[in-house]
């Protein structure tokens, strides 16, 4: 199996786990006299299931991730942490830029004059260079995904 593969099966396996959930909560409890429309024990058994299954993939996900060359200096796993933290900052100076280029029309002089603190110009090209980087960071590590096998 292809890291790919397992990691398109966790997220199958986190989206049972959801719905179960769901379904067991709506299963629980009924009118007396009445039968749930689904066994809830029944659930919960296949829930354990599933949960045992996924902390196993898990486990072998991230063995994978830590053991895996990114690049001479970085595993997969430290390329992770980095693409995901550039892309919490993208996200943030992009909310930044965007509330910073909010304009407030004065329909008389005497109404407060709001204006910019920051340099909306310089921190939307630090948002351009942080979605390059980061589409070129996935880039790489989807191809490392599809092409290793999963530890």
């Amino acid at each position: 199996m292809k890291l790919a593969e397992a990691l398109i099966a966790r997220a199958d396996y986190q989206k049972r786990i959801q719905q179960l959930k769901r379904r067991i909560s709506v299963n629980v409890k009924t009118q007396e006299g009445e039968q749930p429309a689904e066994d809830p024990n029944a659930m919960l058994s296949e829930l354990d299931e599933i949960m045992k299954e996924l902390t196993y993939l898990i486990k072998r996900i991230n063995k994978s991730n830590c053991t895996i060359q990114y690049d001479e200096n970085r595993t997969l796993a430290d390329a992770l942490t980095e693409r995901d933290q550039m892309w919490d900052k993208r996200l943030l100076l992009a909310k930044v830029a965007e509330e910073a280029s909010v304009r407030n029309d004065r329909y008389s002089r005497t109404e407060i004059k709001v204006v910019s603190t920051v340099d909306v110009a310089s921190i939307q090209k630090q948002v351009d260079q942080l979605s390059k980087e980061f589409r070129e960071m996935d880039t790489k590590i989807q191809g490392l995904n599809w092409t290793t096998d999963l530890l």
